[in-house]
């Protein structure tokens, strides 16, 4: 199997869910290959404004292109990261050369962000045409190559495409579009949260068949373990495989390690969230078990900051951490709870490594 992470997402650390994917098919014994086509695919469109010359650059885009070398190294180390106005400029460089190598498809590019002119992610009918003319594309001349690549050196018996943001929906369909036209016999499983959503309003019939063969909600551990005949039954949990990413091209000041502690949401009391309108389970990673992998993890990869990317940390999970604590820096989103008045709580979370936990506040009073 062949698991791909499309454009546009931004591209400063590795896709967690898939790597999670990944842990658990090579566990079972399914070959599996994992592919960043997300940080692919802006590298090379950037190498490619790179290469930009002719009377038709005006000077600030000729001036972030002679710089880019520099943008790139300053957004892989620390030092930018400290003055805002420096990494405001930088930024502003690298999406200018996304936008003039975007322009002529009627697209723009940021590093963020992927908008269509004449393409809309929200229009169904939109996606079957990006699928349709997927050579428009401006990431497609790129990847279409590493695709063939790919296929041709581990010869996959289907493809999974992980879509979480609308940003990464036309690029998806784009993908898929060139998978069906190149390698018509090869399936193609469409999965993800954005995926999760659009099914949950489908009643879980795929929206999209005769193009794309299987769309799959919520957690797809099951779902690929069975198209592989592994067998999904009593799978769990496995710790992520990052052997696939090249973890020094992020654009980070440091390596980033994301880590799901859990799928769904503990609490599922917010009548706005997904988690709960679509029905998810719940399921924990045991706190053993997120210790043990955390370690392993860290101890291979030496990340300069976990993430957790749980919907929101559980208290148990935070407990956990603030005793046990997991050898690197990390952040996490949580709710807003008495505990977090607790001073010394507070500092057992600090001295455990945490350097920021996200607090979200929600009214239903659009004035609030």
């Amino acid at each position: 199997i062949l698991l791909i992470h499309p454009p546009v997402a931004k591209a400063c650390e590795p896709p967690g869910g898939m790597a999670r994917l990944a842990g658990c098919l090579k566990e079972h014994g399914v070959g599996c290959t994992v592919w960043d086509a997300n940080l692919e695919g802006q590298l090379g469109l950037l190498a490619g404004a790179a290469r930009l010359s002719g009377r038709n650059i005006d000077t600030w885009t000729d001036r972030a292109r002679r710089k880019l070398p520099d943008h790139l190294a300053a957004l892989r180390g620390s030092s930018l990261y400290g003055n805002a106005d420096r990494y405001r400029r930088c930024v502003n460089d690298v999406n200018r050369l996304f936008a003039w190598k975007s322009r002529e498809a009627g697209v723009s590019i940021t590093l963020a962000d992927y908008q269509d002119s004449r393409l809309s992610p929200l229009r169904s009918e939109d996606l079957l045409r990006a699928a349709r003319e997927y050579a428009s594309n401006p990431f497609m001349p790129g990847l279409a190559g590493r695709m063939e690549a790919l296929v041709e050196e581990h010869a996959p018996d289907a493809v999974g495409i992980s879509l979480n943001y609308l940003s990464q929906a036309l690029s998806s369909f784009a993908l898929i579009g060139f998978i069906r036209d190149r390698f018509p016999r090869m399936a193609t499983v469409l999965g993800g949260g954005l995926v999760t959503s659009w099914l949950g309003r489908t009643g879980g019939r795929n929206p999209f068949e005769g193009l794309v063969d299987h769309c799959v909600a919520g957690p797809g551990e099951g779902f690929l373990l069975d198209l592989a005949g592994a067998g999904a039954g009593g799978w769990r949990f496995a710790r992520p495989d990052y052997g696939d990413f090249p973890r020094g091209d992020y654009l980070s000041p440091g390596p980033v390690l994301p880590y799901s502690a859990s799928s769904g949401c503990h609490w599922r009391r917010c009548t706005f969230c997904p988690e709960r309108a679509e029905g998810q389970c719940y399921r924990p990673v045991p706190e053993t078990q997120v210790q043990s992998d955390l370690r392993a993890l860290v101890s291979d990869a030496r990340p300069a900051l976990i993430h957790f990317l749980d919907s929101t940390m559980s208290p148990r999970l935070l407990e956990h951490l603030a005793r046990h604590a997991p050898g690197a820096p990390w952040y996490g989103f949580t709710r807003v709870s008495p505990r977090l008045a607790d001073e010394g709580y507070c500092r057992a979370l600090k001295a455990s490594g945490c350097v920021m936990l996200k607090l979200g506040l929600e009214s239903g009073d659009q004035e609030v």
